[in-house]
């Protein structure tokens, strides 16, 4: 690993306390730390990092190989809030990070970058063992309050120590609130509220989707891949098209497709039906001769079996019966405009969406701090001195990709190194 220079510690200031040790907690610790800023990170957990472990299905899908105008196209929310930190904190620039800290990443289909283990330990590792060179104190706590005095931060109280820790800033990257078992419940909201700032109501992004149709139980644990899955808004308009990965479960859809697709949704507005092209590869006149061809072959089998060679055994029964057809029909006896059902309901077969799983169960929340109490260059509140905001915790979210590591990283890089200005100015000034 490349020696990263940094400035000597002012060790007899208070320290830059970062509230929450996840991406973008860790990330502010270390920016910090660089400029030479005392810095505590407090975390409740045993283990710091604990929702990156199960980030890319335990591989850590760490940023997308991107341009910042592609980065900028990946953020439905507040992308123009993010301009100045991607900037500055780009992709290119997380890659080196980690690169420098001795891990190898590789890219793979659609930019997405990933470690060569393709383990999530080895970058959490990398972090930790960096925090831990650059003197970040680690504490094992939970914060429970903001201490504000003549409208600045100046420390936290915690369970641990509810008499507080003095800070000369603090940064609060505690997540948003899905998958509480990591530690995201929640707790940055509230430190928010208390010195004055807006939340904008949590709810689930990049999270499965819950459908009343009894056809996804009946086919829970299909997947189905190659699939080109449409997304409909009540008015028929297409708010997301993408061909890969579907799951079926027994409350609906899940998936790579499905997470995608739901971030592009907004159930207070608008309700939508999901439409999915179970045979892309294949026009209908080709699907038509597909058909023909296998029902010739398997003219004495009845329905409920003739269609092996073109759909997952547990579907047929459920595209069968969608096109009106009784399993018993022998595929001799399919009438040409019985064929032409079928052959509509593969190319286009309808999944009513009643609306999103809890949040708790999202890959990632929308909503949060509102970005506009927020300056955009530091992470700085625009309520109160001595306090930034850092990942999830902000009201930003994006695509599936690696995007959301990157604003978590772009957002703590920012933050760290604002704060530790801050304490060297203050530093100056006491001199």
């Amino acid at each position: 690993m490349r020696d990263v220079e940094h400035t000597p510690m002012r060790e007899h200031m208070p320290p830059v306390v970062v509230v929450g040790a996840g991406a973008a907690g860790m990330m502010a610790a270390i920016s910090a730390a660089r400029r030479g800023a005392q810095v505590v990170l407090v975390e409740p957990n045993e283990k710091v990092g604990r929702k990156l472990y199960i980030t890319g299905k335990g591989r850590c899908n760490v940023t997308n190989h991107c341009g910042l105008e592609a980065l900028m196209a990946a953020i439905p929310r507040n992308g123009k809030f993010l301009y100045s930190a991607l900037s500055r904190f780009g992709s290119q620039e997380a890659m080196a990070f980690f690169e420098d800290l001795g891990v190898k990443l590789k890219v793979e289909r659609g930019n997405r970058v990933f470690p060569v283990s393709d383990k999530a330990a080895d970058i959490i590792d990398a972090l930790f063992f960096e925090l831990r060179r650059l003197g970040v104190e680690l504490r094992r706590d939970r914060v429970t309050g903001l201490q504000v005095e003549d409208h600045r931060v100046v420390g936290v109280t915690t369970r641990q120590q509810p008499q507080g820790i003095p800070a000369s800033w603090v940064i609060v990257a505690t997540g948003g609130a899905s998958y509480p078992r990591t530690g995201s419940t929640g707790d940055g909201y509230q430190l928010a509220q208390q010195v004055g700032h807006q939340v904008v109501m949590p709810r689930g992004s990049l999270v499965p989707l819950e459908s009343p149709d009894p056809c996804c139980g009946q086919m829970q644990g299909l997947a189905l891949r190659n699939v080109v899955m449409r997304v409909k808004n009540k008015k028929g308009k297409v708010v997301y098209q993408e061909m890969g990965e579907l799951l079926f479960t027994h409350f609906g859809l899940s998936g790579p497709l499905v997470l995608s697709a739901s971030a592009h949704m907004n159930f207070e507005r608008d309700h939508y039906t999901v439409h999915i092209d179970l045979k892309p590869a294949l026009d209908e006149g080709k699907l038509d001769t597909r058909l023909v061809r296998d029902l010739t072959e398997r003219a004495n089998q009845n329905m409920g079996n003739a269609l092996g060679g073109l759909l997952p055994q547990s579907m047929i029964p459920v595209v069968v019966r969608r096109a009106g057809i009784s399993l018993d029909t022998k595929a001799h006896d399919l009438r040409k405009e019985q064929r032409r059902s079928l052959l509509e309901t593969m190319k286009n077969f309808t999944v009513d969406i009643s609306g999103p799983r809890p949040v708790e169960e999202a890959i990632v929340t929308a909503g949060g701090v509102k970005v506009g109490e927020v300056d955009p260059k530091t992470m700085a509140s625009k309520k109160v001195e001595g306090l930034s905001f850092a990942g999830e915790v902000l009201n930003v979210d994006a695509y599936t990709g690696g995007f959301n590591l990157q604003i978590a990283w772009a957002t703590g890089w920012v933050a760290g190194e604002a704060a530790a200005e801050q304490q060297e100015k203050k530093d100056g000034a006491a001199v």
